[in-house]
């Protein structure tokens, strides 16, 4: 008689895969804490403190050569983002990476750029708080990632939502709220987000 085994998924790979999960377990919560905390800490030292470059390395692993934060920054997890060498956030960079945010070489962020992955369920009956045997409430939620090519510029106050792909070289205009994704080397302004022209 053959033998089948059900390789179950931690929440953590449930929340990469694109799957519903519980972002409340004790593995997610220590990780979204311990960034929290590093966060709180990059932001409270001056810019001149030598311990930000090292604390923003802690922080983003995959944060690429030359790369800069002004700061303040937030993020979710930390390890879920890679930007590229000489990649520049302006004041309050936001990031909820709980799905992969992959940004190329070169891309500059102005003040208020928001990279979102974390998704809701549309029905109420998935998306409301539950309550845990333990009395502790919980809620499910999924991810989609964001890429952003190489060479973009996301003007100031852009938010970016889950599962959106910009092409490298795009200019997003000031404001714009990206919903879907934008083609190489465009022009895109608005919101909905939508195409003006080919640079």
């Amino acid at each position: 008689m053959r033998r089948i085994t059900e390789e179950v998924m931690t929440e953590r790979e449930k929340m990469l895969a694109g799957e519903l999960y519980d972002p409340n377990c004790e593995e997610l919560q220590t990780a979204r804490t311990r960034a929290h905390d590093l966060c709180t800490r990059y932001n409270a030292l001056a810019e001149s403190d030598k311990e930000r470059a090292e604390l923003l390395k802690e922080l983003l692993p995959g944060l690429g050569e030359d790369g800069y934060i002004q700061g303040p920054f937030y993020c979710d997890y930390g390890f879920n983002i890679r930007a590229g060498a000489r990649f520049f956030a302006n004041f309050h960079f936001t990031v909820l990476d709980c799905a992969e945010v992959n940004i190329g070489d070169d891309v500059m962020c102005g003040p208020n750029v928001s990279l979102y992955t974390a998704l809701h369920p549309l029905d109420h009956k998935q998306r409301n708080y539950r309550r845990r045997e333990s009395g502790e409430l919980y809620d499910l939620e999924y991810a989609k990632p964001v890429t952003i090519g190489k060479n973009c510029w996301l003007a100031g106050g852009v938010t970016v939502l889950p599962g959106v792909t910009i092409g490298e070289g795009c200019v997003i205009g000031a404001g714009s709220v990206v919903t879907r994704d934008i083609p190489a080397h465009a022009l895109a302004v608005g919101n909905p987000c939508r195409v003006i022209k080919m640079l």
